[in-house]
């Protein structure tokens, strides 16, 4: 690249000024302590004093980015949960079936979670608990990997293989629920993905079985 080109490309970034970097690395600290102390501890036992102590400050500096800990769980599941999609995404560009497509996506999502399994147990034990509140904003995060799963099957009902009168609000939604559940089998039963495939294909083979056009649903290939 050119030193002009060089040049131009740094002016059209937006600037930060020093305040505002130091501000963005005092936040990625604190979220980085946060995730640690979550998957260690839980969510119940893993103190806001505690983070700061791990994140190398104080907890003023914590409560200056966020308003509690409850905030600061979500914003990391944010971040986690926007990682995973890029993995569904990825999983969804798979050439097959439907249920091969789904599969895939599911599957490439399995896989991150399963390198950050600790987090995953503390988010399924605060699951447990949660307010309903909590749970409509859990479902707001989760909201874009559920849009995924309804535009495979949106993609099915284009090309003849999904019915069209077929109810995909409630078929995401068995879906997702399978999928969410699943990951107790790798979090207290040492699933790995050895497991979590073959019995993630099944339970898509009995929800698609009376949505898919012609054919009863076959079992999906365990290739991913």
């Amino acid at each position: 690249m050119s030193q002009t080109a060089v040049a131009t490309s740094t002016e059209a970034a937006p600037r930060m000024n020093r305040r505002q970097a130091a501000k963005i690395k005092t936040r990625g600290k604190v979220m980085d302590a946060a995730r640690t102390l979550f998957a260690e501890r839980g969510y119940d036992a893993a103190t806001i004093r505690d983070i700061a102590r791990g994140a190398g400050m104080s907890t003023g500096a914590v409560f200056a980015n966020f308003q509690d800990k409850a905030e600061l769980f979500e914003a990391v599941l944010a971040e986690d949960f926007g990682q995973m999609l890029i993995d569904f995404q990825t999983g969804a560009q798979t050439d097959g079936s439907v249920s091969e497509r789904l599969l895939a996506t599911l599957a490439a999502g399995y896989r991150r979670a399963l390198d950050t399994l600790p987090m995953m147990q503390a988010v399924i034990a605060r699951s447990w608990f949660q307010s309903q509140a909590d749970n409509a904003r859990l479902r707001v995060l989760t909201s874009p990997l559920r849009g995924l799963i309804t535009q495979i099957l949106t993609d099915g009902i284009a090309q003849g293989e999904v019915k069209r009168d077929a109810d995909l609000g409630l078929l995401t939604q068995m879906i997702w629920d399978s999928y969410a559940a699943n990951y107790r089998f790798a979090a207290y039963d040492g699933w790995s993905m050895d497991e979590l495939t073959p019995h993630m294909a099944r339970q898509l083979s009995l929800v698609l079985a009376s949505a898919l056009s012609g054919q009863p649903a076959r079992n999906v290939g365990l290739s991913v």
